[in-house]
C-alpha cells in the first residue's frame, strides 16, 4: 500500500489522476484525510465505467485515510445535467430508494474485497429533503453569484437547448453536500470523474465561504479505448456490476477482451497489482501476445475483487470450455456446466433415453434436420469431445457426464449443451 507521501505518486503512476487542487498532497501528508464519492442512483446497480473514480476512492481508503460512499437519494430526483444534452426522466422514490440500498451493498462488498478498513455510507436523501426552500436559498445561494453557476460546463453545453431551473440547481445541491459531509463527518475531500470538476468545485468553494473550511478535489480521467470507443460500453450495452445484470462470465469477458493497446492501462487502474507484477506480465504478454496473457491476469482479477475467487474460477473455465475444442468433458465441474447452460446454447431433455444430435442442432443452432444431418454425415459434430460417425444421430444417455451434460459441438467454433439430467 502507498505511504501518504507517495499517494498521489501511486495514484498519477496507475492513470488515475486528471485533476487536484493545490496543497492535496501536503494535505495528506498532515492528516488522516476522510474523503467521499458521490453515486446517482438512477440504475439499480453501477457500472465500469464508475470504477474510474471509485478506484481513487478505494486508493486512499487503502493508504489509511477514511472512505465515504454518498448515493444521492436526495439530487436523483433532481437529475445531473452534466454530459446530457435534454433533461432527465425524473425517478419515484421507490425506485431511487431500491437503487440506492443496492449500490451501497455493491460499494460494500467492493471495499470490503480490496481489503480497506470499509466505506462509510451515506444518501443526501437525509438533509436535502428536510432543509426548506428559504433557508437554502439564504444559506447556500447566497455564496455564488448567477454569473459563477452559467460559467459551468454542465450548463453552457445546454444554453442553445435550454436547461431548467431544477437541473440548474443541481451545482447548489451537490455542493450542499460537501458543506454537510465536512460539518457532521469531517469530509475534507471530494473525488469524481473529470466530468464533475465544476459541480465538486462548487462545494468545495461552499466549505470555504460558509465554514472556513480547507476543503480539496481530486478527479479521475474519463476514459476511452484505444480505438475510441467509450470505456465499458459493448454492442450489449453497458457492463453492470450486478452479477443478475451482467453475468460474472460476461463481466470476464470483457475484460478478456480488451485491446492490447489498453490492457496495461486498465491493469494499472483497476487492479491492485504492484509496479513491478504489471511490468512483468506486459513483458510476458510482450512476448506472447497470442496467449493473452495480460488480459487472462485482469480478467481474474477484476471478477475476483467484483465477484469473488469462486465467480473468477468458474468464468476462467466456461470461458476454456468454449475455446478449447480438446478439454476433457468428465473433467468440467457441474457449476461450470451450470454457468455453461446460461452463456450458450442450451437444450434440456430431462429423462430422455439417449440424445438426438439433430433436436440439439434444431433447439441450439436453428439448424434445419437435414441440414444438421448433412452435417453429421460430414464429420463436422462432436460430443463431449469425440466427432460423431456419419450415422451417428443419437447418443446414449450413460455416455453423457455424470449422466447429465452433453457438449455438442458444431464445426470448430459453435458449441451448444444438451441436459438429460
Amino acid at each position: 500500500m502507498p505511504t501518504n507521501e507517495t499517494l498521489l505518486e501511486e495514484l498519477t503512476w496507475r492513470g488515475l489522476l486528471y485533476q487536484q487542487t493545490e496543497g492535496l498532497g501536503v494535505h495528506f501528508a498532515k492528516n488522516v484525510v476522510t474523503a467521499y464519492c458521490g453515486y446517482d442512483p438512477t440504475a439499480p446497480s453501477l457500472h465500469i465505467g464508475n470504477l474510474v473514480p471509485t478506484m481513487l476512492l478505494v486508493h486512499i481508503a487503502r493508504a489509511g485515510h477514511k472512505a465515504i460512499a454518498l448515493v444521492g437519494g436526495g439530487t436523483a430526483m433532481i437529475g445531473d445535467p452534466s454530459g446530457k444534452s435534454e433533461e432527465r426522466p425524473l425517478a419515484g422514490v421507490e425506485t431511487i430508494n431500491a437503487n440506492a440500498a443496492k449500490i451501497h451493498a455493491q460499494l460494500s462488498l467492493l471495499f470490503k474485497s480490496a481489503n480497506t478498513a470499509g466505506v462509510a455510507l451515506a444518501n443526501n436523501a437525509d438533509w436535502l429533503l428536510k432543509i426548506g426552500a428559504v433557508d437554502f436559498m439564504r444559506d447556500v445561494g447566497k455564496h455564488f453569484s448567477v454569473n459563477y453557476m452559467l460559467a459551468k460546463d454542465s450548463v453552457q453545453s445546454r444554453i442553445e437547448t435550454g436547461i431548467s431551473y431544477t437541473e440548474f440547481s443541481y451545482s447548489l445541491l451537490q455542493a450542499y453536500d460537501y458543506l454537510q459531509l465536512y460539518k457532521n463527518q469531517g469530509c475534507t475531500l471530494q473525488v469524481g470523474g473529470s466530468d464533475q470538476w465544476g459541480n465538486i468545485t462548487a462545494g468545495m468553494e461552499l466549505v470555504r465561504r460558509s465554514a472556513g473550511g480547507e476543503a480539496h478535489v481530486l478527479t479521475a480521467p474519463l476514459i476511452t479505448t484505444a480505438s475510441g470507443k467509450k470505456f465499458g460500453k459493448t454492442e450489449a450495452g453497458a457492463v453492470w456490476l450486478d452479477p443478475a445484470m451482467t453475468s460474472p462470465y460476461q463481466f470476464y469477458q470483457f475484460w478478456i477482451n480488451a485491446e492490447d493497446a489498453d490492457v496495461g492501462r486498465y491493469l494499472r487502474m483497476f487492479t491492485f497489482m504492484s509496479r513491478a507484477e504489471i511490468e512483468a506480465v506486459e513483458a510476458a504478454h510482450a512476448a506472447a501476445p497470442h496467449e493473452r496473457g495480460a488480459q487472462k491476469a485482469l480478467a481474474v482479477a477484476m471478477t475476483t475483487l467484483l465477484h469473488g475467487a469462486d465467480a473468477a474460477r468458474v468464468a476462467t473455465e466456461v470461458s476454456r470450455v468454449i475455446f478449447d475444442k480438446k478439454i476433457d468433458a468428465g473433467a468440467i465441474g457441474d457449476d461450470v456446466y451450470a454457468t455453461l447452460a446460461s452463456e450458450i446454447p442450451s437444450v434440456k431433455y430431462a429423462g430422455a433415453a439417449e440424445l438426438s444430435v439433430l433436436d440439439v442442432l434444431e433447439g441450439a443452432f436453428e439448424l434445419s434436420r437435414s441440414a444438421g444431418r448433412k452435417l453429421v454425415q460430414q464429420g463436422g459434430v462432436s460430443v463431449n469431445g469425440e466427432k460423431l460417425s456419419a450415422e451417428a444421430l443419437t447418443v446414449p444417455r450413460d455416455k453423457a457426464v455424470r449422466g447429465r451434460w452433453f457438449l455438442v459441438r458444431k464445426g470448430g467454433r459453435d458449441i451448444a449443451l444438451a441436459d438429460v439430467g
